[in-house]
């Protein structure tokens, strides 16, 4: 059995300058996991938002576990808030922000597994 507890995991700064924790991915670590996408946590503060970025082949989804905030997805701008599911088509350019008054908290779901080389600043 795979158990991954947050408290065990370190904190990374991702390319857009979010705070992630890494769960699970295929691509990283000792274990063998037969999975077809990787699962990380990510994290802004009040008022922080992600760099615009996309990735190249790559789809992404966010649910979003904790504050609210604002998705940009190419032109499109929509308010999301916890229990939001958001998904991000490949190549689409994109970023969120922070609009409320505790951190913003959200669930990284890549398919294919994240990749350092998948995605690019925009």
């Amino acid at each position: 059995m795979i158990i991954r507890r947050r408290a065990d995991q370190d904190e990374m700064i991702a390319l857009d300058e979010t705070k992630v924790i890494e769960f699970l991915n295929p691509n990283h670590g000792d274990e063998k996991l037969t999975l077809d996408y990787s699962l990380a946590l990510a994290m802004l503060e009040p008022g922080e938002r992600s760099l615009p970025h996309r990735f190249k082949t790559a789809s992404e989804v966010y649910y979003i576990t904790k504050g609210r905030g604002l998705m940009h997805i190419d032109e499109e701008m929509e308010e999301v808030r916890e229990g939001d599911a958001i998904y991000i088509p490949p190549m689409a350019t994109q970023h969120i922000e922070n609009t409320g008054e505790k951190r913003l908290e959200f669930l990284c779901i890549v398919y294919p597994p994240w990749k350092p080389d998948a995605e690019e600043l925009v």
